[in-house]
């Protein structure tokens, strides 16, 4: 094959070759490619005529032999495609011949296929209504054993059957049986009121023998529980009596639906109380309706307290007898149910129905509903911490939740943080620590208000803490974040009130106030609970795309806090106060240097002129000044709040003194050494009751001294190294060798230029 397609393809070349008028020009090309301009090479045209010769023969073999086959391939193909034909002619007549007879099988079938498709219909029939029979059969049997069993007095086997029988139920439940359904659940519900009648009759009366309920604090029931020799006997009854009434805990749900407050209370789903905890909450919830509802003396709406203790009282009465006797019956039996928070459990919820009812009677009374509320978090806090309420069961913050509810409760608490804020700013030992005689606890010196306020704060926190629902919390957040606002601009005010007395006492009151509030809530914005509602923040922002990606990023990665607003403009406030402060302070020090900015610079005595140096006169109003407000400041301020004051102070001072003093004036051996003196020795230790280097701080005026100071032959070497290496490296090494490191080499030329004391080198 790839030769005889290779002679096509040479024959195809050659055709289109001379087709294309190119063979004389072929020809030429290939004499000039084998001959070429060599006359010598002529003596391989013998050989090139033999092998073209050679190839022409083979391209005529090639052509001849392809021109056999050919014919031979068409014929053979020609036959296959007849037999081909033949084969499906025969197919042809025998699907005829097939569909005909299928036809006419189907014809003959179909009167039996009628018949046939009728008896179906009719055995289905006969099955679906013997399966109804058997079902109704076995009812009917289980009907039949448990009435024997009540005849023969044999309680626990007829629980026990009633029990498969509410399974039969439950497996029904799904069918299209009405009647079927219908009977079943008849007949369950006509056993279980037989069953639960007697059981409870019974078990009521072995609670009677054991004096239930116990209305009496626990100390007056620890005799009860021991006691004479019938107690061994009574106990196992009530074991006996709660195992059968556990049983019919499966006809029960199906027959008695629980009770649920309306769906604007959002409670979270939970089963029924199992029955035998029910039977024996009835005498309580029945004490509970008689006190506490219609007209008794006992329901007075403004005192739930009452029946908020009262529940709480009978949780803890019973809380001994329900872990000793009937939590070990349960752990039996093999349901993980906890028989004293089932109790609680029972009793919470004639709680809630009581609050659902009386606090729409009181939505619109500010002290009333304020009270209840605090009622309410004192039981919910007791509930949990003393007896171990799960806070993912129903509970009194559900009833509070709700939104005509929640939104009167945020308006109060509004109302009364405000007015709490009014009293707390006009009171007369606002502006005063209450620990202010006791150092080690008043390290941040806070003013009685700004405690009282961060409280307030911290108490509405613990009050909303518990809530169910985060968007719930962040509502309170949102109220919080706005008292602090509120606070920060009544402080703002009284400030403002202050500007005059920038030092005063009140004035230092208020920036104690705004810095212990900024640093309270940056201490909150890593607690858990705030870190949890800014998760919860974050997922609110995303939904209604209220902040861009970079402030949603920065929350998502902790970068920032729910409280980075507030925290902000306490810090501008903050900062704003300190700037006013050291303004001050740094006039008064201004007006106290002017004698000393005029000092005698030029003529003052050498230091070898004087038997010991001494302060300069002109400088003691500078120093006194400075002292005086610096120990007033510092006994006034928070520690954190005075560092940051004297270094403020401090950076100014420098730049003053070496601008101011330094630079306005030209100095002989004696007034830069007096300057020294003055500085090292009376200005640096001011400051050194507040940190172990203070001459560190004033970078300016100590290396401008240094400067000023040095030695004529190392002032002398000096200069020359500034001037010749302006810029350069040496001249930084220089100037660190001496001690200089913050001034400039341009700021150190223009000092030594202002030394008189040169030599006289006749330059």
């Amino acid at each position: 094959d790839d030769i005889n397609i290779a002679a096509l393809v040479g024959n195809e070349q050659v055709n289109e070759d001379t087709d294309n008028g190119d063979l004389t020009s072929y020809v030429s090309a290939f004499i000039e490619k084998e001959v070429g301009n060599d006359l010598k090479s002529l003596k391989k045209l013998d050989k090139l005529i033999e092998q073209m010769t050679e190839n022409k023969m083979q391209l005529e073999e090639q052509v001849l032999t392809i021109s056999s086959e050919i014919p031979k391939r068409i014929q053979s193909a020609l036959k296959n495609a007849e037999e081909s034909k033949q084969f499906l002619n025969q197919f042809l007549e025998q699907e005829t011949h097939l569909f005909s007879s299928i036809n006419s099988h189907l014809l003959t079938a179909q009167p039996w296929m009628e018949d046939l498709g009728a008896m179906i219909n009719q055995i289905e029939e006969i099955e679906r209504h013997l399966a109804y029979l058997k079902w109704i059969s076995q009812i009917e049997e289980l009907s039949d054993n448990i009435q024997q069993y009540l005849m023969t007095n044999n309680v626990p086997e007829a629980a026990s059957t009633l029990v498969s029988m509410a399974e039969l139920d439950i497996k029904l439940q799904e069918s299209s049986c009405t009647h079927l359904l219908a009977f079943t659940r008849a007949t369950v519900k006509f056993w279980h009121k037989i069953l639960k009648d007697k059981l409870t009759s019974d078990f009521e009366e072995v609670l009677a023998q054991l004096h239930w309920p116990f209305i009496t604090p626990p100390q007056a029931q620890t005799a009860g529980l021991s006691r004479p020799a019938s107690t061994p006997e009574i106990y196992s009854n009530l074991e006996t009596l709660f195992c059968q009434l556990l049983k019919l805990q499966t006809s029960d749900k199906l027959l008695t639906e629980p009770k649920q407050l309306p769906e604007k209370y959002s409670l979270p789903a939970s089963p029924s109380v199992i029955l035998p905890i029910q039977i024996m909450l009835t005498p309580l919830q029945k004490r509970f309706r008689y006190h506490f509802r219609g007209n008794r003396q006992t329901n007075v709406i403004s005192k739930p307290e009452w029946y908020l203790a009262q529940v709480l009282m009978w949780i803890g009465n019973h809380t001994q007898f329900l872990d000793e006797k009937i939590q070990p019956i349960l752990d039996k039996v093999g349901p993980s149910v906890n028989a004293r928070l089932e109790f609680s459990r029972g009793l919470v919820m004639l709680v809630l129905e009581k609050l659902a009812a009386d606090i729409p009677c009181l939505l619109y009374d500010d002290n009333l509903f304020c009270h209840l509320v605090d009622e309410v978090l004192l039981f919910e806090r007791e509930l949990h911490s003393v007896y171990g309420y799960p806070s993912t069961f129903a509970n009194c913050m559900h009833i509070l939740s709700e939104d005509t509810c929640f939104q009167r409760w945020l308006t109060v608490e509004r109302k009364f943080a405000l007015q709490k804020m009014d009293s707390m700013l006009s009171s007369e030992a606002a502006w005063i620590s209450q620990y202010k005689d006791i150092t080690d606890v008043d390290e941040m010196k806070v003013p009685d208000c700004a405690e009282t306020f961060m409280t307030l704060l911290l108490v509405i926190t613990d009050r909303y803490k518990n809530l169910p629902a985060a968007s719930r919390k962040l509502q309170f957040l949102e109220l919080q974040k706005d008292l602090v606002d509120d606070f920060r601009i009544r402080l703002t005010q009284v400030m403002k009130e202050e500007t005059r007395a920038s030092l005063g006492f009140r004035y230092c009151a208020i920036l104690n106030a705004v810095n212990y509030i900024s640093t309270v809530l940056a201490d909150w914005a890593d607690n858990v609970f705030f870190l949890q509602l800014q998760q919860a923040a974050l997922e609110v922002f995303a939904e209604n795309n209220t902040l861009s990606k970079l402030q949603l990023g920065q929350l998502a990665s902790m970068e920032s806090s729910v409280f980075d607003d507030m925290i902000n403009l306490l810090e501008r406030l903050k900062h704003d106060m300190l700037t006013r402060q050291v303004d001050h302070v740094f006039r008064e020090v201004k007006d106290a240097a002017k004698l000393y900015k005029k000092e005698r610079w030029l003529s003052l005595p050498s230091q070898a002129e004087q038997a010991v140096m001494s302060l300069s006169s002109a400088a003691c109003p500078l120093l006194l000044a400075l002292r005086d407000r610096l120990l007033q400041l510092e006994e006034q301020l928070c520690f954190s709040l005075f560092t940051v004051f004297w270094q403020m102070l401090v950076e100014k001072l420098d730049v003053y003194i070496y601008q101011e003093i330094i630079l306005a004036n030209h100095f002989n051996e004696g007034g830069a050494a007096q300057l020294q003196f003055d500085m090292t020795r009376n200005l640096f230790p001011l400051f050194s009751r507040y940190c172990k280097r203070p001459e560190n701080y004033f970078k300016h005026v100590k290396e401008a001294c240094i400067v000023l100071n040095l030695n004529i032959g190392s002032a002398l070497l000096l200069k020359d190294v500034l001037q010749s290496a302006s810029g350069r490296p040496p001249a930084t090494e220089a100037l660190n060798e001496v001690g200089i490191y913050k001034l400039a080499q341009q700021d150190v030329e223009i000092l030594l230029n202002l030394r008189t004391n040169w030599p006289n080198t006749g330059k």
